[in-house]
């Protein structure tokens, strides 16, 4: 095909040639040196234009280009080698030949209408195409692009340009007064950003691309926020060069608008030198490695450059996932173990331990999922509590530098059996402390974006059913983070650990999930209760409607880092542990969730009925006043909290994120 289509063209140009020759030939003849024109001069000069011409041609690789896409650089280079063929032929002519060249004024205009042919049919035949491309775009969805700015643009010609393309470019929005009511390539600028939504009300606009990657995250917070309140306008955001760089594989210069862009803060960025010097060289092990913060705990590791990385998780299919995953981007470059094995095996666990000397371990394999623990508490209490535990001994016992546990704000004044055994984890570490020549830690945060089991993800799955979409109570209320910044996080905190420390994070203002729902229907193009309804189903067993930041009121002081502040926690002894694990090690035998249950409100004191939490509240959900008194000592802000050493690291949110 490409082949026929480079053929067809320089047959085009061919024939272009033989017509404008006989035409102007004719045309000369009533001038003085018409006469000649029949002698064979003619024929054999033009064939030697012709065949100067064709040659630069094919070094400027003018036949190769797709002149559906031509641009200017195309155009100019086909110019270029039309004066390089006509200057080759004069210096053949005049030097070479000599004798029996036709006159200059002749064959200047016939050189000159061929080029003009040439380029005539090139830009006509790019017209024709854009035509086509037009009336399908009858076809296509309709969408205007906020940003006319190099990005837009570049992003109109790809539209333009894409057979496959499902967009038709109706018109752009931007803010520089020069550039409204002008057109870009026929496309007009409409008016300035704010004009959007008056706008749109007349025009059958049904998608929004903000093409404006160089926008800070602020502006973009507030520009999405406001566009979200557009009634059935579908929005996607055009990725800032590092996003696509970072995204491997790269599936669409689109993507969808994430709610993390509606969370109102700047992504939390760490100084990673901390971590390069913490990871780099050792041997880490990950239990729950194909979990989500698991798997995303891994992939970051490798970024610091550590001697060799250990998978640790009971799941196969994960495991084998993440392991793919850095195998194909990583190569011969990362020494990776992966180990299928279960924490609640103490003999494997210590087999492994043993085996590779892990210098660090991180923590992130569990049973998080809450209402499925209420009605198992017992698998709740063996693989989280009796797990650690295993994991704990066995990194005593083998002199492991660091060992850093993942654990939940659901482990702040429990409602739930899984915040209750994961409470005791976090005293299983803090018993340790001054005992073991490891510093252990623990890292507390809450709802994690996209995690598995996260609300995010079900919401997109419900629109995209056609809905409903169920929130549990409208008056919940979460804080947010990425599984990217819990990961960073995590290690951040590892890095920082030295001696029962608490890290508390500046985690901004908590957000309702019935505005986070109603927000990600309308960014999906549809208007909530008419297009998708919103359903209340109730609370979940062990659910509360917000979730407590800090465990207790204390003294905090800042750290290097002033996003980031540190507080301490009493250590628990060996004894008072050992006495709480033989009171669940006897209900466990006993097999019965009610025993069980009663037993871990006996260990953990702050063990408390969500109804005893939940009834307290009126309509609106509103901050504990203790957590709010800290909030405001520390600016206003609220804040959620990490530990170290046994402490815990706390941003409030739904379901818990470790594996």
């Amino acid at each position: 095909m490409d082949r026929f289509r480079k053929l067809l063209l320089f047959l085009c140009d061919s024939m272009i040639l033989l017509f404008v020759t006989v035409v102007l030939s004719l045309f000369s003849m009533r001038y003085a040196f018409g006469d000649a024109l029949w002698s064979g001069v003619l024929p054999s000069n033009v064939a030697l234009l012709f065949g100067c011409t064709v040659v630069f041609q094919l070094f400027f690789h003018n036949y190769d280009s797709l002149w559906r896409y031509a641009e200017s650089r195309e155009y100019l280079s086909l110019l270029a080698a039309a004066l390089f063929g006509f200057c080759a032929y004069e210096v053949i002519c005049r030097f070479v030949v000599k004798e029996g060249v036709i006159p200059f004024l002749l064959l200047t205009s016939i050189a000159s209408t061929w080029v003009l042919g040439m380029l005539l049919i090139r830009f006509t035949y790019r017209v024709c195409r854009s035509h086509i491309s037009y009336r399908r775009g009858s076809h296509q969805t309709p969408v205007a692009i906020v940003g006319a700015g190099s990005a837009g643009v570049q992003l109109l010609e790809e539209l333009q340009r894409n057979p496959d393309s499902h967009y038709s470019v109706r018109c752009f929005f931007d803010d520089d007064t020069g550039k409204i009511g002008k057109r870009i390539h026929g496309v007009k600028v409409k008016g300035s950003i704010k004009n959007i939504p008056a706008q749109l009300r007349a025009m059958d606009i049904r998608a929004l691309i903000v093409a404006i990657p160089s926008i800070s995250e602020e502006r973009r917070h507030a520009l999405l926020q406001e566009l979200s309140g557009l009634a059935g306008v579908k929005i996607t955001v055009l990725p800032s060069t590092l996003e696509l760089i970072d995204r491997k594989p790269i599936r669409s210069q689109l993507r969808e608008v994430q709610i993390e862009d509606l969370l109102g803060r700047e992504p939390v960025r760490l100084d990673p030198a901390p971590v390069d010097r913490f990871l780099g060289g050792k041997t880490v092990m990950v239990t729950g490695g194909g979990g989500s913060i698991g798997s995303e705990l891994c992939r970051q590791i490798v970024k610091h450059g550590p001697k060799r990385l250990v998978i640790v998780d009971i799941y196969e299919n994960n495991a084998y996932q993440i392991q793919q995953e850095l195998l194909y981007q990583y190569d011969k470059q990362l020494d990776l173990c992966v180990e299928i094995a279960s924490i609640r095996d103490s003999g494997r666990v210590r087999q492994l331990f043993h085996h590779y000397r892990p210098d660090v371990v991180f923590h992130a394999a569990a049973h998080k999922h809450v209402p499925l623990m209420e009605t198992s508490p017992q698998e709740a209490v063996r693989n989280n509590v009796f797990g650690t535990l295993n994991l704990v001994r066995a990194a005593d016992e083998t002199g492991v530098s660091k060992f850093i546990q993942i654990s939940t704000d659901k482990a702040v004044n429990p409602t739930s059996v899984m915040g209750a055994t994961k409470r005791l984890c976090e005293m299983i570490l803090q018993s340790m402390n001054g005992r073991s020549k490891t510093s252990f830690a623990a890292v507390r945060f809450g709802n994690v974006l996209g995690s598995n089991g996260s609300v995010v993800p079900l919401f997109k799955r419900q629109i995209a059913a056609g809905g409903p979409v169920t929130v549990t109570d409208k008056r919940i209320i979460r804080y947010f983070m990425t599984i990217a910044e819990a990961a960073q996080l995590v290690l951040q905190a590892g890095a920082m650990a030295r001696q029962n420390e608490l890290y508390v994070l500046d985690m901004g203002s908590p957000v309702k999930i019935l505005t986070l729902a109603e927000n990600l229907i309308r960014l999906s193009g549809y208007v909530p209760y008419r297009d998708i309804d919103i359903v209340e189903t109730g609370l979940r067993p062990g659910e509360k409607l917000y979730e407590e930041l800090l465990i207790a009121s204390r003294d905090i002081e800042k750290t290097e880092n002033d996003q980031i502040f540190v507080e301490r926690q009493p250590v628990i002894t060996q004894e008072a542990l050992a006495k709480k694990l033989a009171v669940l090690d006897a209900a466990l035998a006993m097999d019965d969730p009610t025993v069980i249950r009663g037993a871990l409100r006996q260990v953990v004191p702050t063990f408390r009925e969500p109804e005893e939490v939940n009834c307290t509240q009126g309509e609106e959900v509103h901050v504990p006043p203790q957590q709010a008194a800290e909030a405001s000592a520390k600016g206003g802000a609220v804040y959620g909290t990490f530990s170290g050493g046994g402490a815990a690291l706390s941003a409030a949110g739904g379901e818990p994120f470790s594996r």
